[in-house]
């Protein structure tokens, strides 16, 4: 069979009716649900390193497949969101939370943050709670975890952070003001997260979707062992 010939068979009888069944997927992939793997622990303990998340590409909006304009909207990002971005300085794709909406004025005082002058308020979370069991034992026993109860449209959300008071990090901040159409992220790992402390604030249009469970989870630390006990559970 010679090269035409070849190229003609593969053509017909799998490139062309694998070509509509992936554009669909992918389509709907860009547009309308997701999943990322998480490779950083930015955001622990909340999501772990080896987590794989769903995102919800609808929270929001209705997109373009593979571009950022709108074809619909119906929501907006508020505090207390975990979100998909991308980092304005370098185009990363990330996984943060919201702590700071448009016209919001942000400041961090010794790992506590205040939004529009308030400290929002923490009380102590044992390191037996889910997502910081599973940290290495190291990494646990130098850390202190908290819930954090943040302010938002709808009433408090209460979510998991932790600090590393061993590591080197920005524990003060601001006070700053998100201008309008941006966003303050910051990660649940707050001594340990690349974020608006550093590449500023987030566009509206950077944001993707919103991150709504953990879909599987697996401990790249030990072989990939599955975390059974996170597979298929909301995030907080």
């Amino acid at each position: 069979m010679n090269a035409k010939k070849v190229i003609r068979c593969l053509w017909h009888d799998w490139v062309r009716p694998l070509a509509l069944p992936f554009l669909l997927i992918t389509a709907a992939k860009s547009a309308l649900a997701d999943i990322n793997y998480v490779p950083s622990g930015s955001m622990q303990p909340t999501i772990l390193c080896g987590d794989v998340v769903f995102i919800n590409k609808l929270s929001y909006d209705l997109r373009v497949p593979f571009t950022t304009a709108r074809l619909a909207h119906w929501a907006e990002p508020v505090r207390g969101d975990i979100v998909v971005c991308f980092a304005p300085d370098s185009g990363t794709r990330l996984v943060k939370r919201i702590v700071g909406q448009p016209g919001d004025t942000i400041e961090l005082r010794r790992d506590v943050l205040l939004v529009n002058g308030i400290a929002q308020s923490y009380s102590p979370l044992s390191t037996d709670t889910r997502g910081a069991r599973d940290l290495e034992p190291a990494e646990r026993d130098s850390a202190i975890f908290a819930h954090e109860q943040l302010a938002t449209p709808t009433g408090p959300h209460s979510h998991a952070v932790m600090a590393l008071p061993a590591r080197p990090a920005i524990r003060s901040f601001g006070p700053t003001r998100v201008p309008a159409g941006h966003y303050f992220m910051m990660g649940d790992n707050r001594d340990n997260s690349h974020d608006s402390r550093f590449f500023g604030f987030m566009p509206r249009a950077e944001i993707i979707g919103e991150a709504k469970a953990v879909f599987v989870s697996a401990d790249p630390a030990h072989w990939l062992r599955p975390r059974l006990d996170r597979w298929f559970t909301p995030l907080d």
